[in-house]
């Protein structure tokens, strides 16, 4: 029974201790810091006898009714600021901007904040706001608009430098200060936007602008490519219609082609074998017909030209034998003759026996001699009949060499008339000594040479008017006149 009594005494203290040690016990959170006060306490940092002590992140006893334990909150604090200023150019502004501030983690940050604060915690922002305030007037008031727009760092810059020294005797420090907004009621800033507004409104345009007109083109070339696809489509389909349409078409004349074609190749074999048929022809005539004709013309030809040549002879050979037989008989019957009237005249016998006998040879021989004239006059004509014939054969065929030849048998006559201008002149001057006198003697002689122009001339012109020399005559007494005209 004693037992558990005091058993049940110790509980009762045990928890009487513990609910004591809680109430003793404070502990201080992350973003606070305890301020206990009531003893005399000695802080890092601080002078001796400050009256309070400092716990900040730790747990800490207090001994209820002789200290006294507040806390000041570590959070962090804004404030706006909407500030009326006045710049250097006389322009009134409105500044809006916010400031974040917290107590400093130090103990002096503390300390101090707790000296100013620690009652009066909801009078922080408006404490800094109004030092804030008044800075920004005085910095505001050193500037122009241009240098606010145009560098607000610079502006914020020169406003934490200038309330650095309060914020830290406050035991504040300042996390964040931004301008958020600078408003112009004179329309300053808005005048100043105006030349840059218009340029980049006239930008805005052009490029708009040049955006449209690329659109434009775009689309255009867009539209120009729909169209290229569905022309080449509309062609390719064409093209295949009429490819479709050729095949049927070639499907449909296939037969009449391949009649056509086998028609075509039995027409080509018809024609190539009448091709050989008619060479083969030509070539059987060439042998059998116009080489047999062209060898008995040959052979004509040549034994014409061979009887021809021995009749010529033949005649002239007779004629020459008729000429010197009647000749001989003609000077046979004159010596005769003159012998038997010689002999009649010698023997004195009768005159009319003597004159009868005389008569009669001289009857027989002019018979005789007439006779042996017709007869080589006769063998002559044919002969020359002959030669006239050759010549004529020979003229149609090469009148320059008949031409020539009777010039060359009639030379010496020609030369002999050329030559014979000179028979009647006395007296001659020559100018130019020797050598005229060649010249003379050259042109007299070559004065005959003209006959063969003559000659050709003549046998151009009945050439030309369709007459043909039938003989020789009129060509040798061409030849022959040619000495006695040119005299």
């Amino acid at each position: 029974m004693v037992v558990g009594v005091v058993a049940g005494a110790a509980v009762v203290a045990v928890l009487v201790l513990i609910g004591l040690f809680k109430m003793m016990w404070r502990v201080a959170e992350p973003n606070e810091a305890l301020v206990i006060s009531g003893s005399k306490h000695r802080t890092e940092g601080l002078e001796e006898g400050m009256g309070f002590r400092i716990v900040t992140g730790r747990g800490t006893l207090v001994l209820p009714g002789v200290q006294a334990v507040r806390k000041l909150s570590l959070d962090l604090n804004e404030t706006e600021l909407q500030v009326d200023c006045v710049t250097h150019q006389g322009i009134p502004l409105k500044v809006r901007g916010v400031v974040i501030f917290k107590v400093g983690d130090d103990f002096v940050s503390i300390a101090n904040a707790a000296r100013r604060f620690l009652d009066q915690q909801k009078l922080m922002s408006e404490r800094v706001h109004n030092v804030f305030a008044g800075h920004l007037r005085s910095i505001v008031g050193g500037l122009t608009v241009e240098d606010m727009i145009r560098d607000r760092d610079k502006l914020t810059g020169q406003t934490r430098a200038a309330c650095g020294t309060e914020m830290e005797k406050l035991g504040l420090i300042v996390d964040s200060l931004q301008i958020h907004e600078i408003e112009d009621p004179t329309g300053y800033i808005q005048n100043l936007a105006a030349p840059h507004a218009a340029a980049v409104q006239r930008d805005a345009r052009i490029a708009q602008a040049e955006a449209n007109r690329l659109a434009t083109e775009a689309e255009q070339q867009s539209y120009a490519r729909m169209a290229e696809a569905t022309r080449d489509s509309e062609i390719l389909q064409a093209g295949y219609q009429a490819e479709r349409d050729k095949a049927g078409a070639k499907s449909r004349q296939a037969g009449p082609l391949a009649d056509a074609a086998a028609r075509q190749e039995v027409v080509v074999q018809e024609t190539r074998v009448a091709e050989l048929e008619a060479h083969r022809r030509e070539q059987q005539l060439q042998a059998d017909v116009r080489k047999p004709a062209d060898a008995k013309a040959y052979e004509k030809r040549t034994l014409a030209e061979a009887e021809r040549d021995v009749r010529i002879s033949a005649a002239q050979a007779k004629a020459k034998e008729t000429e010197l037989a009647a000749a001989a008989e003609a000077t046979r019957v004159k010596t005769a003759a003159g012998a038997e009237a010689e002999a009649t005249k010698t023997r004195g016998t009768a005159t009319a026996a003597a004159t009868r006998a005389t008569g009669e040879a001289e009857a027989a021989a002019a018979q005789a001699r007439g006779l042996a004239d017709a007869e080589a006059t006769k063998a002559k004509g044919l002969a020359e009949a002959e030669a006239i014939k050759a010549r004529a054969a020979a003229l149609a065929e090469n009148q320059e060499a008949v031409v020539a030849q009777q010039l060359a048998e009639n030379w010496p006559e020609i030369v002999q008339a050329g030559a014979s201008a000179f028979g009647n002149v006395d007296n001659m001057v020559v100018l130019n000594g020797a050598d005229g006198m060649a010249d003379m003697f050259a042109k007299a002689l070559t004065m005959g040479g003209t006959g063969l122009g003559l000659a050709r001339q003549l046998l151009a012109s009945m050439q030309k008017n369709g007459q043909a020399p039938e003989d020789g005559s009129q060509l040798n007494g061409l030849v022959q006149k040619v000495p006695m005209d040119d005299k």
